[in-house]
């Protein structure tokens, strides 16, 4: 028992700190702010709610957190558990009842992937409570893992180079996005490397011409002709 007590305070205290580091990497928490934090009922969502109550005590700058949960009238969610485990912990939250569900599956042909209306269902309903209550910020659970496999898909089938960022303007400009857990995965090592590689782009080595002017290159030495080149009369 006491071994697992140290094992879970090395993590709690190694996550504190990843999290800790995103936040101030990226600016995602400012003094003042009202944070929403999306909470899907899964462990990522948990563990960030979980984080960033411990951090708010003792952060260097004051701010809101609300917890909310979006139920979307899936058949069986069990309605009772988030409300319940929210009030033990004295947090402030809200659940959004909306039957998300049914559209979707009005909407899309049986056997067809769901996923694409349902989150974008799920998107605009949370913007609109975040917009309607103050909310500056939006936090959601998406850890290093997540957006390496959004950056691969996006390579795969996408055919573009872009993952979900750690922080993100929504394009109506009026939501700002943060993903806190951007720096935490189970498994350290070759994906830390990759993901590193996000934050490391040369775009005179890639291919878009949006990003760097590959039609205007020119070249940049200094020609001298007062002598003639060394072994230009191997070429006659």
């Amino acid at each position: 028992m006491q071994k697992t007590r140290f094992q879970f305070n090395k993590l709690q205290k190694r996550l504190r700190h990843t999290v800790g580091d995103a936040i101030a990497d990226y600016n995602m928490i400012e003094n003042g702010d009202k944070v929403m934090v999306c909470l899907s009922g899964g462990k990522d969502s948990y563990t960030l709610l979980d984080v960033l109550m411990n951090l708010q005590k003792t952060a260097p700058v004051d701010f809101e957190l609300i917890a909310v949960n979006l139920d979307q009238k899936q058949p069986n969610f069990p309605e009772h558990v988030l409300p319940e485990y929210l009030a033990s912990l004295g947090v402030p939250y809200h659940i959004i009842e909306k039957d998300t569900y049914s559209v979707v599956k009005r909407v899309i042909p049986e056997g067809q992937t769901t996923c694409g209306l349902c989150s974008r269902l799920r998107r605009g309903t949370l913007y609109g409570y975040a917009e309607a209550n103050n909310v500056t910020k939006i936090a959601l659970g998406h850890h290093r893992d997540d957006i390496l496999e959004t950056f691969f898909l996006n390579i795969f089938y996408g055919g573009k180079l872009k993952a979900m960022p750690p922080k993100l303007l929504s394009d109506d400009k009026k939501n700002i996005i943060i993903r806190p857990l951007a720096y935490t995965q189970q498994f350290p090592g070759r994906l830390e490397t990759i993901f590193t590689s996000l934050q490391n782009i040369a775009p005179s080595q890639l291919a878009d011409t949006k990003l760097f002017d590959f039609a205007g290159l020119m070249l940049g030495r200094e020609q001298e002709f007062d002598s003639e080149p060394a072994g230009l009369d191997i070429l006659a």
